[in-house]
């Protein structure tokens, strides 16, 4: 099946299964069904096997789905079968806990590159790398074929860091900035607000979760700028 007829948000959906897949097999399972799933992932089992078909996991009736299997099937259909670098751009309080943090390296993305303007923190080490900056971008990009990069900038510089990090090549940017970015057509570009979420987990428990969590835009992929109008598709 081409992947232009799978829903975007059976896409987005299929990370949260391969966490799924990673706490079962944390507790020493080998085969899970669709509705074991459904217990850690927080989706009806119907979703997911409506969703894993388009991937084209059936799994065994009867049995489940083997787990080990299952991961390796959804990190191909992702691409992300081998390691793929990432930029960070922003090494503050958030920036330095993504840069601390295993779980990118557990889904194959490694954090290849660190950049920051503040002077203080350029040269520093961090672990095996170096914060450098800014004006290091389109060299250290473009050398370690970055494709993917991470925004956690100040929101007044987040614009001028995604257009620069695409200049050179990136193709896809996650934004944790309040700022609503615009990028070219052909950039991915998904923009997650903590405030807003905890708004929305706030709004949730006042009307005691009437309201899923799901049903509601939290994310937001944006494509499109210099080739037609700005287009926005939440999922």
């Amino acid at each position: 099946m081409k992947t232009a007829s799978i829903p975007r948000s059976t896409v987005a959906r299929l990370s949260s299964y391969i966490r799924g897949l990673e706490v079962l097999s944390h507790q020493g399972l080998r085969l899970a069904s669709s509705q074991r799933l459904a217990q850690v992932t927080g989706v009806e089992a119907a979703q997911i096997r409506r969703d894993l078909s388009y991937v084209g996991a059936f799994g065994t009736p009867g049995v489940g789905y083997d787990i080990h299997e299952l991961r390796d099937e959804l990190l191909r259909f992702l691409g992300m079968s081998n390691s793929r670098p990432v930029a960070l751009v922003g090494y503050g309080k958030l920036g330095s806990s993504l840069a601390a943090c295993g779980g990118l390296r557990q889904r194959n993305l490694e954090i290849a590159a660190i950049f920051d303007s503040d002077p203080r923190k350029i040269g520093i080490p961090v672990g095996n790398l170096k914060v450098f900056p800014p004006t290091e971008i389109p060299p250290v990009v473009r050398r370690l074929a970055i494709e993917i990069a991470i925004l956690a900038t100040p929101a007044a510089a987040a614009q001028a860091a995604a257009d620069l990090l695409v200049s050179v090549g990136v193709t896809a940017l996650l934004n944790l900035t309040p700022a609503t970015l615009l990028v070219p057509q052909g950039v991915a570009i998904r923009s997650v607000d903590l405030a807003d979420e905890l708004q929305l987990l706030s709004f949730n428990g006042l009307h005691g979760g009437q309201h899923a969590a799901a049903e509601t835009p939290l994310q937001t992929e944006v494509w499109g700028r210099q080739s037609g109008p700005l287009r926005e598709a939440y999922i």
